[in-house]
């Protein structure tokens, strides 16, 4: 493997077999060990925290010499709030019930055979991800509550970050007499270091990559081991003829500027064309007060082009477009049916959310619109784990096979079937 970080000698195959050998040590910790860790681990972070904010600052600095954008430095940097929200991370996954070894679905047989399911770990599990540092945290911390060894591999913006939290991580569990590499990075910073480690399927069980659409892509097409992805989040508000326009408004203000870079935020609005007089124009004042781009389709341009000259023509592209910024695409439609089918063709599976008063008209879009989080009268960046009640989440999975949504925990485990009998015999 060509790598460019000449101080590491270990070997991402080595970090791996290690992170094996750890992964049965983990799935054998009861649930009073991982808590321990988990409460030690925060003890940690508290202590050292100047530490990890001068790491932090390293990444940024070298971030904004390299000319990135805007919205990847906001995900780089430990803020005071994102270093709160990893410790609040700590507290609500220790709430949580641990899933292994939970027997579910239990039942009788006609012969006397007691059928059920037992949670168990996945066993190793390789994250890739990019910029946000306090991922490092929370995959760490949902991987070990639910019996796995995690190897994260963060984006080589972040690296420095990332080496001193896991380094945090690894410290807690060998307080606590369990092995240090069951929370491993991977220190290489080449791209070649991805790929050898999705090439890896001896030692890992399962990869999750978070990121860009290029990353995604990469991962997916060349993984030798399965693949749960974290794409892209084209989110939808559509606007009903029966929705609550001041309250419709202010969530949809909340669901595109609370914190335009992340893949929760709201990319397109889609509005009934019987309710155009009367939205638009309230909408439109909101968006420009709020410094959005806005782009909108014909029938908008048409109407309201003299008196708001910030709006702009929608290309075909931007009903696809993921933008991450303070930019929006607007386009009307003519019933609920449009609005569905739209989503359907530009949407990427998760999140969509509709404003209505007709409860009618709530229950069909969320029957017939399949993302991985429909919400009603609700903004979209609610899809998030920590807010739907899962302590934290390790990503939004848009896949629909084994998980779909944020992952917990519980996401993190499977199930094998238990039986006990009373010495049956097949006939």
């Amino acid at each position: 493997m060509a790598v460019n970080d000449k101080d590491n000698t270990v070997s991402i195959e080595e970090i791996a077999k290690k992170a094996r050998d750890a992964a049965g040590k983990i799935a054998e910790a009861g649930s009073a060990v991982k808590l321990n860790v988990l409460s030690t681990l925060k003890e940690l972070l508290i202590k050292d925290r100047k530490k990890i904010e001068a790491e932090n600052a390293k990444d940024v600095e070298s971030a904004k010499a390299a000319g990135l954008s805007k919205p990847m430095i906001d995900r780089l940097f430990i803020s005071g709030k994102v270093f709160s929200s990893m410790l609040n991370s700590i507290d609500d996954v220790m709430k949580i019930k641990d899933p292994v070894g939970e027997i579910e679905n239990m039942t009788v047989r006609p012969n006397g055979l007691m059928v059920g399911r037992m949670r168990i770990p996945l066993g190793v599990i390789g994250i890739i991800y990019e910029s946000r540092p306090n991922v490092t945290i929370d995959a760490s911390i949902l991987c070990l509550l639910s019996g796995n060894a995690v190897i994260l591999r963060g984006g080589s913006e972040a690296i420095n970050s990332n080496k001193m939290l896991a380094s945090i991580v690894s410290e807690s569990l060998k307080i606590n007499g369990l092995p240090p590499e069951a929370v491993s990075i991977i220190p290489y910073t080449d791209r070649s270091a991805i790929t050898e480690m999705i090439s890896l399927k001896k030692y890992i069980d399962l990869i999750i990559p978070r990121g860009g659409e290029g990353l995604i892509s990469f991962v997916t097409e060349n993984s030798k081991i399965p693949v749960i992805k974290h794409d892209k989040g084209v989110c939808h508000i559509y606007v009903d003829k029966y929705a609550d326009i001041k309250k419709s408004i202010d969530v949809i203000i909340n669901a595109k500027v609370q914190r335009p870079s992340v893949c929760n935020a709201l990319e397109t609005l889609l509005v009934h064309s019987d309710i155009m007089s009367d939205f638009m124009p309230a909408m439109l004042d909101e968006l420009k007060k709020n410094g959005v781009e806005t782009r909108v389709d014909g029938e908008i341009m048409n109407i309201f082009k003299s008196r708001f000259n910030f709006i702009t023509p929608a290309a075909d592209s931007d009903w696809d477009a993921e933008y991450l910024n303070l930019t929006l695409s607007v386009k009307t439609v003519k019933n609920i049916g449009e609005a569905i089918e739209h989503i359907r063709i530009h949407g990427s599976d998760h999140t969509e959310s509709i404003m209505t008063e007709n409860y009618t008209r709530a229950l069909e879009f969320i029957k017939k619109v399949n993302s991985s989080c429909v919400l009603v009268n609700a903004s979209t960046r609610f899809n998030d784990g920590f807010e739907l009640g899962l302590g934290a989440e390790i990503g939004i999975s848009t896949s629909k096979i084994h998980a779909y949504g944020p992952m917990g925990a519980k996401e993190l485990t499977t199930t094998k079937f238990v039986v006990f009998g009373n010495y049956q015999k097949r006939t």
